[in-house]
């Protein structure tokens, strides 16, 4: 399991990421579904999803998540007990201990970047914060130098990170948050603050303001979506965590069971999810729909 650091709080698109160092047959998945426990100190509707370790769990073989049908409430404390400890996961192959977790969801942190209008909408604690000048990536620098569209999460962040691309090398980058395992960050980048606003000029990163990218990165967390659109490049699945690229049919087609989890503070049952009322928000606070992968 991706292990929650100590006093670390997570953002309102953070799934939950169980590692496995050996993949699970096909017609184990459901059994293992049924034998995790999620508490939610607010009440959400999730699912569990299949998919391989690239992307999540690079020395593992095969990752199983748990993605909210919208994002989590902010302040939502989240546990879960996988009872597997005995559990069959593919033939004569079994499980050898039970997983237990427990994380906070830190305040809403929500970045929508239009490519093609040059403006970061920054959401925080669920109202619009401010609209940000940046300079995306580039269409004349070369293969793959667009920032590509997608609804992705903030994974880590260092102040600085060394960057090496196409004329530079080992250059220190301030307040960089990075959103694509390909390198894709937003960052402070006061050589470009004449072209905020109006020009792509990056070789994939969302340029900002050093003022902008330092408020960023102090309030960032890992799990926080970054919605990219108008970019003329599709995203890429598994270039970081990209379980928002999906919808939520899609969620519940890559689930073992086809079922919805139902979590709240004493537990979590499975429903069928033709039960649940139609989700018709269209609202980026409650996820990507329908600012997503391939959006335009």
């Amino acid at each position: 399991v991706l292990t929650a650091d100590r006093g670390q709080d997570y953002g309102v698109g953070m799934p939950i990421m169980i590692c496995l160092s050996s993949p699970v047959g096909t017609a184990y998945r459901a059994r293992v579904e049924r034998s995790i426990e999620i508490k939610s100190s607010t009440p959400v509707v999730g699912a569990w999803m299949w998919e391989s370790a690239t992307g999540t769990c690079y020395q593992s073989a095969q990752t199983l998540e748990f993605r909210t049908r919208n994002y989590w409430p902010q302040h939502t404390r989240v546990s879960f007990d996988a009872h597997l400890n005995g559990l069959e996961a593919a033939h004569g192959v079994y499980f050898t201990a039970n997983l237990s977790q427990s994380f906070t969801i830190g305040n809403s942190l929500i970045a929508e970047v239009s490519y093609s209008g040059h403006h970061a909408r920054i959401y925080y604690k669920n109202k619009l914060y401010a609209v940000w000048a940046d300079s995306a990536g580039t269409t004349t620098g070369g293969a793959g130098t667009e920032t590509a569209d997608g609804t992705y999460l903030s994974i880590e962040k260092a102040n600085p990170v060394l960057m090496t691309g196409q004329g530079y090398t080992n250059v220190p980058v301030y307040d960089s948050v990075r959103f694509t395992w390909s390198g894709n960050y937003m960052h402070a980048a006061p050589w470009s603050v004449g072209e905020q606003g109006s020009t792509n000029v990056s070789h994939g990163c969302v340029n900002l303001s050093p003022a902008n990218a330092a408020w960023y990165y102090n309030h960032s967390v890992p799990g926080d979506p970054v919605t990219i659109t108008h970019s003329p490049l599709a995203g890429t699945w598994d270039d970081g965590w990209t379980a928002w690229f999906l919808t939520w049919k899609q969620v519940m087609r890559a689930s073992a069971t086809h079922l919805a989890v139902q979590a709240g503070p004493s537990g979590s049952t499975f429903i069928n999810p033709a039960t649940l009322p139609a989700s018709t928000s269209t609202s980026l606070l409650q996820g990507p729909k329908p600012r997503n992968y391939l959006a335009r």
